[in-house]
């Protein structure tokens, strides 16, 4: 452990939101051509094996005892299996990349009100504003975009599912998580995923396949891009500062990702969406406002 921040967090931030806004779009994609839980368990298993490959060439450190297996594997769980599944679904019940977005946006004030307790930070006035003003900001985006395409019930469920398994997973890791070789921690974190999927796949899909170029591009983006490069980012970011400071970097994805939306997809953004995402962005700006007179929290 470190007091000073490494160089890397600077751009983390930006990079993440980059990659996981677009997962969305990539993910909406690619389940044209293949059901939910069988692209899910698809895509895990490409990470696991991937994983495996690099874990026997680079040989990375072992978790020291069954806690640490454990722990790494319950936020694999609630980040993989229950969260990503839990999109994919909604995705498939006709939810809209924007309304999935903006029930994923209530993830900073779910946190915000369970860390104190939870994890022993605390969250200042400026936090606050800034965690209302961000999820402000994303309401309008996507009351904006609801008014065009009305989100299904079943859909919403699903999305608050998501939601309860990205705040566990942010949670968990910050309590208990500890740094670990990202080899290592990807493998047992998406081998959880891939457990917590594939039974599914099993019972309530026909695991049918439409191969195509549309289908592999947006597998081979979600395998690099959203499982390998973003999680690693999320998880690190977590453990190197304030959770609920990572968190309110999710009120920048419903605008991002409606804009990837309409870029890639066709989704429309009406024009009062755009003031929504200015209002956003500020709110994420106070919210990863250090409290004065506190110390930074030690990185990894």
């Amino acid at each position: 452990m470190s007091e000073s921040r490494p160089s890397w967090l600077l751009f983390a931030p930006v990079t993440f939101l980059v990659l996981w806004s677009s997962g969305y779009v990539a993910a909406k994609f690619g389940l044209g051509y293949i059901e939910p839980m069988t692209f899910l368990t698809l895509r895990f298993g490409c990470v696991v094996l991937a994983m495996a490959f690099f874990a026997l060439i680079l040989k990375p450190p072992l978790p020291a005892n069954a806690t640490e297996w454990a722990h790494l594997a319950i936020v694999g769980f609630f980040l993989q299996a229950m969260y990503f599944g839990m999109c994919y679904m909604s995705f498939n019940a006709g939810l809209k990349v924007g309304s999935l977005a903006l029930v994923l946006a209530l993830q900073p004030i779910v946190v915000g009100l369970i860390a104190p307790r939870w994890t022993g930070e605390t969250v200042g006035v400026r936090q606050w504003i800034g965690l209302v003003l961000g999820l402000a900001g994303a309401v309008i985006v996507i009351w904006a975009g609801a008014a065009v395409a009305p989100p299904t019930w079943e859909g919403l469920a699903f999305a608050c599912l998501a939601l309860c398994g990205i705040t566990c997973g942010s949670l968990w890791e910050k309590r208990f998580g500890v740094s670990h070789h990202p080899v290592t921690a990807n493998l047992v974190g998406f081998a959880a995923g891939l457990m917590g999927v594939a039974p599914f796949m099993f019972l309530f899909e026909q695991m049918h396949v439409v191969w195509s170029w549309q289908l592999l591009a947006s597998l081979a983006y979600l395998v690099v891009g959203s499982s390998l490069i973003a999680i690693s980012l999320l998880l690190a970011m977590i453990r190197a500062g304030e959770v609920a400071k990572v968190s309110a970097l999710f009120f920048l994805v419903p605008p991002l990702a409606a804009i990837l939306a309409w870029l890639v997809l066709g989704e429309t953004v009406p024009f009062i969406a755009w003031p929504g995402m200015i209002v956003a962005g500020v709110g994420v700006w106070m919210a990863r406002q250090s409290t004065p007179g506190r110390k930074p929290a030690r990185t990894v």
